[in-house]
């Protein structure tokens, strides 16, 4: 086996492919499926990573964030009955625990539509919340205007503060601040306008529409559930998690041997789960890609069977001239491994054309072919040729040359 003979049967293979056009892509049609799977799939998936990573970062190294269940994924029915987190228990932490700097209440509906108007100019689903000034600090950034003050919230002051992209779908050619727009009938006038976070979900909005937690609690009177942001001292997040889940276990009267009925949870924690969660989807996409190569794989081998009984009388020439098996099973793997190769250039394409896909139809999922998905799509693409092509090639290579010779 030479470089020579490996060069003369990726030609001929070559050759053979451009004769059969229509079988060869039939034949690799699931190895491109495959490929093609793995690296669109991967891509999306490396750009949803990247996008959530970089916005739960957004929050801060010192944010703390308390629910009464868990933070990422649906809670479960016991975590739906807990009770709910309140504005004392905020209150408690802010006095007893010393290593946290801010705390601020955050309350929002669990169900229904919020809807903001503006001289005709409506924005539904809204990200409705009522919290207190400290949640600026833990990165909001301001476009125009200010966040709105404790005094305000305190007085019941009819002030709200909105989302980049609110602000664009409701007063695109104005001037935003003072203007008073009617959220869920209530009127409110607009003092500042938020940057959008550091980095957005994928294809999600910034249609943030934050007011002072005691207007909150005025407009929805009947609303109960809270998010507790909270702000550690700089250096001293494991200090200030152990100190707020302390007072909440007393402020929630939670049993020495119980375990706690709410959750804590850094920015870093959350990722974490969250890669937990792309690591089972790309588990499963493995998975159902593997179908269409092990597809593909059979494709392959079934027509290089067919290409050894179309060529028995030249396999016995060479095997008559000198051929050794070696150089048979070569040649046959050869043109396996060409044709696999082909479907995963092809897959990689394929794939490169729904990540761009992707990208156009959400504009913040950074979507981009990582290097591994491209490089593994067609290594294993060449697998499959080498795998599925070992026994047309080993079949071939045992062909008597005289009972070739004679073959019609």
């Amino acid at each position: 086996m030479t470089l020579i003979s490996i060069g003369n049967g990726i030609r001929l293979a070559l050759a053979t492919t451009r004769e059969h056009k229509m079988r060869s892509f039939l034949t690799i049609l699931g190895v491109i499926i495959g490929t093609g799977a793995v690296i669109g799939v991967g891509s999306i998936i490396a750009g949803l990573d990247g996008a959530i990573t970089n916005l739960l970062r957004s929050f801060g190294p010192n944010t703390i964030i308390v629910l009464k269940g868990r933070a990422m994924g649906d809670w479960t029915r016991e975590e739906r009955r807990r009770k709910p987190l309140t504005l004392e228990n905020a209150r408690a932490i802010a006095e007893r625990c010393p290593s946290v700097e801010h705390v601020s209440p955050y309350m929002f509906p669990m169900s229904g539509v919020q809807t903001a108007r503006y001289k005709g100019n409506d924005i539904y689903g809204i990200q409705m919340g009522g919290t207190e000034e400290g949640y600026a600090a833990g990165g909001t950034t301001m476009k125009a205007g200010r966040f709105f003050t404790d005094f305000e919230s305190s007085h019941h002051m009819p002030v709200v503060t909105i989302g980049e992209d609110v602000q664009k779908q409701l007063l695109p050619n104005e001037d935003p601040l003072f203007k008073w727009i009617e959220v869920d009938g209530h009127a409110l006038q607009i003092v500042g306008v938020m940057n959008r976070p550091a980095a957005s979900l994928p294809g999600q909005d910034d249609t943030r529409v934050l007011v002072p937690y005691f207007t909150m609690r005025k407009m929805y009177p009947n609303l109960t559930e809270h998010m507790l942001i909270v702000i550690a001292s700089p250096g001293m997040l494991d200090k200030a998690q152990d100190e707020v889940r302390s007072v909440l276990r007393l402020e929630r009267r939670v049993p020495f041997h119980d375990p706690d009925n709410f959750s804590i949870s850094t920015a870093e924690q959350m990722i974490e789960q969250f890669h937990e969660v792309t690591a089972t989807v790309a588990l499963v996409m493995v998975i159902l890609s593997s179908i269409g190569l092990l597809v593909g794989g059979i494709g392959v081998m079934n027509i290089m069977l067919v290409s050894v009984t179309e060529r028995t009388r030249e396999i016995g020439v060479r095997k008559a001239v000198g051929a050794r098996r070696s150089d048979i099973i070569v040649q046959f793997l050869t043109e396996a491994v060409v044709l696999t190769a082909l479907g995963g250039i092809i897959g990689l394409m394929l794939g490169w054309t729904i990540s761009r896909a992707a990208g156009l139809i959400f504009p913040n999922l950074p979507t981009a072919v990582p290097l591994w998905a491209a490089v593994s799509g067609v290594m294993v693409s060449v697998g499959v040729g080498l795998f599925f092509g070992i026994w047309p090639a080993g079949r071939a290579a045992r062909l008597d040359p005289v009972e070739a010779l004679r073959y019609e």
